[in-house]
């Protein structure tokens, strides 16, 4: 697709689903933009009688008529311009909130791994800054080219009325200008990509360098930080001045090609009113209307510079919102299959997993089999696949081969909503909101009442630290939870847990920030939690793998054993490595 043929489309594409709607508002502005462009040739038709009627003729009659004509067309003219500039301003920022919005719910739906490859700044200059430079760009060509266009029309009319001569000659001299301003216009499109790009970049490193404010100190890392912050901030100061200079260029060629024209028809009009062909009044209108012609041909030649650059950020931003998951969740689900069913068998068969930018399998032949009600420890050396294996239960990975079945169901076939409410995920990433306690532990459950918000509390060992707030559980944790210890942190992603009930816990080293005297305390809790519920745990602590139903080995993504504690203590050179490096001392 050629780049004619792409901005057709991405304009098409913006009106049909973002301007389209408010037609009504746009016809009503598209009346005042020519109620507006019809009254500024008016003001410069109004030249000729004030200067032949008025200063040469004398004609007492309209010394009071004009003037009030005069004043009526700027009344007129105000109104339509403030009605115009009220409603294309609602069509403007309705189209950045139309645009966020199906951004948001693009990316919301994008899986886990679209996310791990694409850096949250580039994200966030796209909903920010490209979107912003659209909205200007799509705003600034339907004024330009309505308004503009029209106010063209009729001082071009006023031109021709008075001298079609004069007329053509102006006009011939303005084409001059297409080819350069085009030619402009394409590197400022390349320009502005770039320019976006980088403004991904400094975004990403000032979130990092500001979520990481007390490692950074910690290190006396400052000026390394400083710097890299400072080449991306002179990256983008390079592009936007060059993005200036060359956008500079068509302000001086417009003027000088406009100064050539208005010399010329000063020499040619002032001859003609020196012989007596024309009358001042008649030639004043002229250079009046010319001169007023000269602004909106001046936007009009610019009007291509910002078509490229609100095409640029268009493309990025339709980037975002065509991107489809690769997960994806079947309409005619199995669902109702199991809403009745509560024995929850899992099943892994020949389950083979790869990341779709590596060709190496994280998981390779996995078969196991996990009944309802059992504790499953997962153990093995850090880059075995154990926190994988985990997240293949939710789909938030797709398995590469194979099948895990929840009785018999593939999990393929149940709804993502049905799948995940099945599952309570505590990870030692605690992911924790700039909101209240309260917020935090029942996110995502709806119609819970603060009685049982605070037996989640008691059972995750909660309380004794939120009764210290001056809130209690409305106090504000700011973001990521800075008021709370790691310790606090778990406890809270436990809670929310309890409150879950779910019928699957996975649990990724859950108690591996809580000192021992918590751990002891949790460990009850977590006890009572998993009672009746199928748990799958990765083992950080000694007290995880003691009990477990089954210990689940595995090396290199593939289950080596499968065997309680004593046994795989006994027959397992790893096991038993494993249990002298991590859990021995624990």
């Amino acid at each position: 697709m050629n780049q004619n043929s792409s901005n057709y489309y991405i304009l098409s594409r913006i009106f049909e689903n973002y301007v389209k709607k408010h037609s009504r508002k746009l016809i009503i502005s598209i009346i005042c933009m020519i109620i507006v462009s019809a009254t500024t040739a008016l003001n410069a038709w109004m030249m000729q009688p004030v200067l032949d009627d008025i200063f040469i003729d004398k004609n007492e009659s309209l010394i009071l008529i004009i003037p009030l004509a005069i004043l009526l067309i700027a009344v007129v003219k105000g109104i339509s311009s403030y009605i115009q500039s009220v409603l294309m301003s609602f069509v403007g920022y309705r189209l950045v909130a139309d645009l966020q919005r199906d951004m948001f719910g693009s990316l919301i739906k994008c899986d886990i791994s679209f996310f791990s490859k694409t850096n949250s700044g580039t994200l966030i200059s796209r909903f920010l800054a490209d979107v912003g430079a659209l909205s200007r760009g799509v705003h600034n060509v339907i004024i330009n080219i309505i308004k503009d266009f029209f106010t063209l029309f009729f001082l071009i009319g006023v031109l021709f009325y008075h001298d079609w001569k004069l007329a053509s000659i102006s006009l011939l001299i303005f084409p001059i200008a297409i080819y350069p301003i085009s030619r402009i216009g394409k590197r400022l499109r390349k320009i502005s990509k770039n320019t976006q790009v980088g403004f991904g970049f400094l975004t990403k490193r000032l979130t990092e360098s500001l979520q990481s404010i007390k490692t950074i100190k910690s290190f006396n890392a400052e000026n390394v930080e400083t710097v890299k912050v400072e080449k991306e901030v002179e990256n983008i100061f390079q592009l936007t001045y060059k993005s200036s200079r060359v956008n500079s260029i068509s302000r001086p060629l417009m003027e000088t090609l406009g100064g050539l024209a208005i010399a010329v028809i000063i020499y040619t009009g002032g001859s003609q009113v020196i012989s007596g062909t024309t009358t001042p009044g008649t030639f004043f209108s002229f250079l009046t209307a010319l001169l007023m012609a000269y602004q909106p041909i001046k936007s009009l030649a610019s009007l291509n510079a910002t078509l490229q650059m609100a095409m640029a950020a268009a493309e990025r931003i339709f980037n975002i919102i065509d991107t489809k998951p690769l997960i994806i969740e079947k309409q005619n689900n199995k669902d109702i299959h199991l809403k009745n069913d509560t024995t929850y068998n899992v099943k892994f068969s020949d389950v083979t997993f790869a990341y779709e930018s590596s060709n190496k399998n994280i998981l390779s032949n996995i078969n196991l089999n996990i009944k309802r009600g059992e504790k499953i420890a997962l153990v093995g050396y850090s880059g075995a696949g154990k926190t994988t294996l985990l997240n293949l239960l939710p789909r938030f990975y797709e398995i590469t081969r194979g099948r895990i079945t929840i009785n018999d169901i593939d999990i393929r076939d149940l709804s993502f909503n049905f799948l995940r409410n099945h599952f309570s995920l505590v990870s030692q990433d605690i992911v924790l909101f700039d909101d209240t306690i309260k917020y935090n532990i029942c996110y995502g459950q709806n119609n819970v009442n603060n009685k049982q918000i605070l037996e989640a509390c008691k059972k995750a060992n909660c309380e004794e630290f939120i009764k210290k707030f001056p809130k209690g559980i409305n106090e504000n944790i700011g973001e990521k939870g800075v008021k709370l210890s790691g310790g606090q942190k778990q406890r809270i992603a436990i809670a929310r847990a309890f409150l879950k009930n779910s019928p699957f816990l996975l649990l990724d080293e859950a108690t591996s920030s809580l000192d021992s005297r918590s751990e002891k305390k949790i460990q009850t809790s977590l006890a009572n939690l998993m009672k009746n519920k199928t748990s799958l745990v990765i083992a950080h602590r000694l007290a995880t793998i003691i009990d477990a139903n089954k210990i689940i080995l595995l090396h290199n993504g593939k289950v080596v054993e499968i065997d309680n504690h004593k046994n795989l203590l006994k027959r397992s050179k790893i096991y038993k490595n494993l249990y002298e490096l991590q859990f021995k001392k624990k």
